[in-house]
């Protein structure tokens, strides 16, 4: 397994905190960054959780939201909180979900909520999503909050 790690270089998030003092965030468009194919899966807790951790072939039940349609990572293109959306299970390091998933949510918690950003190899790679608005060799960011571990 590759190593999850935090957020930094280039494509770290901008807080806008200086300018009025609101809590939102400015995220750079993918277009603006090196995609590098090796940076993998970097992970910035937003809360941290208090309950035990997946372990692979485990089922996760996360709510998930994904930015980083026509590779701006400011726009969502999915989320389990939109209307008529659940939830969504899958069994943990089975390659159910893109690596991306498989890797940085093992490393949380129940409860934690963490921004999970995306190699386009530890995504959609070169084929993208085009039913999501997904390019080809997009950086994606994921906000995941883990819900259960079963």
């Amino acid at each position: 397994m590759a190593c999850v790690k935090p957020f930094g270089g280039p494509i770290e998030l901008q807080s806008k905190k200086k300018k009025n003092r609101s809590s939102k965030h400015i995220y750079k468009r993918s277009s603006e960054v090196d995609n590098n194919t090796n940076m993998g899966v970097e992970k910035q807790v937003i809360r941290p959780g208090t309950g035990p951790r997946p372990s692979a072939g485990q089922n996760v039940t996360v709510h998930c939201t994904g930015f980083g349609k026509n590779r701006d990572l400011s726009q969502k293109f999915w989320s389990t909180k939109d209307p008529g959306q659940k939830p969504f299970a899958f069994k943990i390091g089975q390659g159910s979900v893109i690596k991306g998933w498989d890797e940085g949510v093992m490393g949380m918690q129940v409860g934690e909520v963490a921004r999970l950003r995306c190699s386009p190899d530890y995504a959609y790679g070169a084929g993208g999503f085009p039913a999501w608005g997904i390019q080809p060799n997009s950086v994606l960011d994921f906000e995941i909050e883990v819900i259960s571990v079963e």
